[in-house]
């Protein structure tokens, strides 16, 4: 049991090595469209579907509440959280269709989506940044290495290196962290 822990936690690292080889420069241009975007009275929004359903909550909750300091919460929702809206959406016309309704109700140029698949290829959450595109929003991809179908639409893609979906979720939520805390510096003195 011992080898397989160190194994699994030899891969994680060694997939955080790869986007650390790869993805600095992106994490970068991430944390400014975000930051363009709260400047400039914008939002980020975000999607995903179970694992990465729950990476956008948490993501989304360290702008609005705090990351390491008190500061002003800063614009974002996870659109994954209102099952009225949810359910509603799914039985009235299709699950595919349960983010980009709420990026049409919620959204406006100038604001950033992040779609996080690991596959890339999530029905709904494509069909999210298909409609953010055409409203104007900035797409941010998160997915695995191929990048999915998603890669057509991000205007800024973070495919980690990896095809093995829990390094992918870990080092996700790694880069989530990293772009948290550089956008909770920028606005914490202000």
């Amino acid at each position: 049991m011992i080898e397989e822990i160190e194994s699994m936690i030899r891969e994680s690292i060694g997939a955080k090595q790869k986007m650390l080889e790869m993805h600095g420069g992106t994490i970068a241009k991430i944390v400014e469209v975000m930051c363009s975007a709260i400047e400039n009275g914008g939002k980020v929004l975000w999607c995903g579907n179970g694992g990465s359903a729950a990476d956008a909550q948490h993501l989304s909750c360290e702008l609005v509440s705090k990351f390491y300091v008190d500061r002003g919460a800063l614009a974002s929702i996870a659109l994954t959280t209102n099952t009225s809206i949810l359910t509603a959406v799914a039985n009235d016309y299709d699950f595919d269709r349960v983010f980009v309704r709420q990026v049409e109700a919620l959204g406006k140029k100038g604001d950033v989506l992040v779609g996080i698949s690991t596959s890339g290829n999530s029905k709904n959450v494509i069909a999210a940044m298909k409609k953010a595109r055409e409203m104007g929003i900035a797409t941010v991809g998160f997915t695995g290495e191929t990048g999915g179908a998603m890669k057509d639409w991000s205007d800024i893609l973070l495919n980690v290196p990896s095809k093995d979906t829990p390094r992918i979720q870990e080092a996700h939520i790694t880069a989530g962290h990293i772009i948290c805390y550089l956008i909770e510096k920028r606005f914490a003195g202000k």
